[in-house]
């Protein structure tokens, strides 16, 4: 855990203390578990982010891509008649092909990330409110699923699977890209792409995969929220959700220039979004400043990385400033 993480921590700890006094019912068990199961589910998008903005590039069409995968993956078991384990697979091979397109176009076509994925934002939103019709997608009167709901919305315990599943795929997503060659590569490249391909890294490959991890990890987050809301309007659902899964990875450490960041700050930037929501809910805030909240945060977190760097370059040109004033003395 490195200085960000710790600080980051810290910041939980205080936030959570102080809406503790405000209201006590914060360290209630259903509230915990309530917010331990939200944070699972919105986890696991923003884990699904960090492998793009890695890689310098960002993913915009999450939360569309949950709302056209979550209304698919209900018409099929629902409707279609397809067994839930077919069709979850179904969804997450839709999830890894729409990866692969985004990849393909950022990397043969040369088009700008940001125009790709804003443009699949607009593309899939669409797709799934032509999908139902405009209507919405959910379980009807008798409609029992009682494998699946335990699977994905049950709990253990008392513990929520949302975040057992979460936890599971942050250890599994630390070990990929902090302990393996691959994920090197993926910050090889956020750091600077032409560099790494001078080193023989295939940078193309790399990008590609990072954005089909992303859309994969994204189809399985798109399974648990259908579970979770049992029905999904296409116009609404997952609304944002992109915005949501940007600032918890900026909180994280991970920058929006690519190179650098934790899947520990991931964590944590989650943590403290849900715990920053739960406030505003035992407040009595308004729901509608929640997104107010949000842009700031992600305000916050942008500038104070933009500090960090400042500050560490110019430590950086003052090691190397006293490195020269000592040699020439050396020398003299």
């Amino acid at each position: 855990m490195n200085k960000k993480d710790l600080g980051l921590a810290l910041l939980i700890l205080v936030v959570g203390a102080v809406v503790a006094m405000i209201n006590p019912r914060f360290l209630s068990r259903i509230n915990l578990a309530n917010t331990a199961n939200l944070i699972g589910l919105f986890g696991l998008f923003s884990i699904a982010e960090a492998f793009v903005l890695v890689t310098a590039g960002i993913e915009l069409s999450v939360g569309s891509v949950i709302a056209l995968l979550g209304v698919i993956f209900i018409d099929m078991i629902v409707v279609q008649g397809v067994p839930w384990p077919i069709a979850t697979v179904i969804v997450i091979v839709i999830g890894g092909i729409l990866g692969s397109i985004h990849g393909w176009l950022i990397t043969r076509m040369k088009l700008q990330p940001f125009v790709v994925t804003l443009c699949g934002l607009l593309i899939y939103r669409g797709i799934a409110r032509f999908y139902t019709a405009d209507g919405t997608a959910g379980f009807s009167y008798g409609d029992n699923f009682p494998v699946l709901a335990h699977v994905v919305s049950g709990r253990t315990a008392g513990i929520p699977h949302s975040i057992i599943a979460f936890g599971v795929l942050a250890l599994i997503s630390w070990y990929v890209l902090h302990r393996t060659v691959f994920g090197r590569h993926l910050f090889a490249v956020g750091k600077n792409e032409e560099a790494a391909r001078f080193a023989g890294i295939n940078t193309q490959r790399t990008i590609v995969a990072a954005y089909v991890i992303c859309l994969v990890l994204t189809a399985i987050s798109a399974i648990f929220l259908a579970m979770y809301t049992r029905s999904v309007h296409p116009a609404s659902h997952g609304n944002f959700y992109e915005l949501y899964a940007i600032a918890a990875a900026v909180l994280g450490g991970f920058s929006l220039r690519g190179g650098e960041g934790s899947i520990v700050g991931v964590v944590l930037g989650v943590i403290l979004l849900q715990v920053l929501q739960n406030l505003v809910n035992l407040l009595g805030i308004p729901s509608s400043l929640n997104f107010a909240v949000m842009g700031s945060v992600i305000l916050i977190g942008v500038l104070a990385d933009n500090q960090f760097n400042r500050y560490r370059e110019r430590k950086r040109q003052s090691r190397m400033a006293n490195s020269v004033v000592s040699g020439a003395e050396q020398t003299g």
